[in-house]
C-alpha cells in the first residue's frame, strides 16, 4: 500500500531537499521581543501553550495545565521531521503556526515553576528547538475557563525559512506523505491521529478543517 501511495505522489517528492522559497518569516507579534526569563522575573512561573504532540505527550514536570487558544496565528502541518515522525528519505509532516489574524488555535498551556522552569526548557530547547527546528515566541493564552484570565506563555514555532520547512501543500498530498512515514517516536499518522483525537475530545465546537480535512484523506487512504 505504502508503495502505491509513493507512486502517486511521485518518488521525486520525497527526494528533492525541502526548503522553502518564501521570503523570511518576519514576525509582527507585538510581544516577540520578550524572553522566558522576562515573564519568571515578575510571575514567578512560565506557561508553555503546545499546540501539536505537547497536547497529549509534553514529558516534563508542571504544576498545571489548561486547555485554550491563542489568537492570530493558524495551525499547519506545513513543517517537516525527519527524525520523530519521519527520516532523511521520507521526512513526515507535523504541525507549526501561522500568522494569521483572522485566526485562533487551540491546544494546551502548561504551568512551570522553580525547578521546573529550567529542567522544561533545556528539554524543549533539545526537542523542539535542536531536534525540530522550532523557534521561540511569547503569545497571549487564553483559557477556556474565562475565570482564570489570560497569560503570557512560551510558544515554538518552525519558521519558513528553516532547512526542513516544507510550506503549504494539498491536503490530499499531506496526507499521502503522512501515511507512509515513520521516525523515532513512531508513525506520522499517529501524530495526526492523536491530534485530531484531543480536537475532538476536549475542544468539540472548535472547526479545525484543515487537520480535519488531512485525518479524513489520510483514514481513507489507510481502511
Amino acid at each position: 500500500m505504502h508503495e502505491a501511495i509513493e507512486r502517486a505522489v511521485g518518488s521525486e517528492f520525497f527526494k528533492r531537499k525541502y526548503t522553502y522559497l518564501g521570503r523570511p518569516r518576519v514576525s509582527t507579534n507585538p510581544l516577540a521581543a520578550m524572553k522566558p526569563h522576562d515573564i519568571t522575573k515578575e510571575k514567578g512561573s512560565l506557561w508553555i501553550f503546545g499546540y501539536g504532540s505537547l497536547v497529549w505527550k509534553p514529558d516534563f514536570k508542571y504544576r498545571k495545565r489548561s486547555i485554550g487558544h491563542i489568537d492570530g496565528y493558524k495551525r499547519r502541518f506545513w513543517h517537516g521531521d525527519d527524525f520523530y515522525r519521519g527520516d532523511k528519505e521520507k521526512p513526515g509532516r507535523v504541525v507549526t503556526l501561522v500568522q494569521d489574524h483572522d485566526a485562533c488555535t487551540w491546544g494546551v498551556a502548561y504551568e512551570v515553576t522553580g525547578s521546573q522552569v529550567e529542567e522544561s526548557l533545556q528539554y524543549l530547547n533539545t526537542r523542539e528547538a535542536v531536534g525540530g527546528g522550532y523557534v521561540t515566541e511569547i503569545v497571549e493564552f487564553n483559557p477556556r475557563e474565562e475565570a482564570q484570565g489570560k497569560v503570557l506563555a512560551l510558544v515554538y514555532i518552525a519558521t519558513s525559512n528553516n532547512p526542513i520547512y516544507l510550506g503549504p501543500a494539498p491536503d490530499t498530498e499531506i496526507a499521502a506523505q503522512i501515511v507512509i512515514c515513520s521516525g523515532a517516536t513512531g508513525h506520522n499518522i499517529e501524530y495526526l491521529l492523536r491530534l485530531a483525537e484531543f480536537m475532538r475530545l476536549y475542544c468539540p465546537d472548535v472547526e479545525d478543517d484543515h487537520l480535519f480535512s488531512i485525518e479524513a484523506a489520510a483514514l481513507a487512504l489507510v481502511l
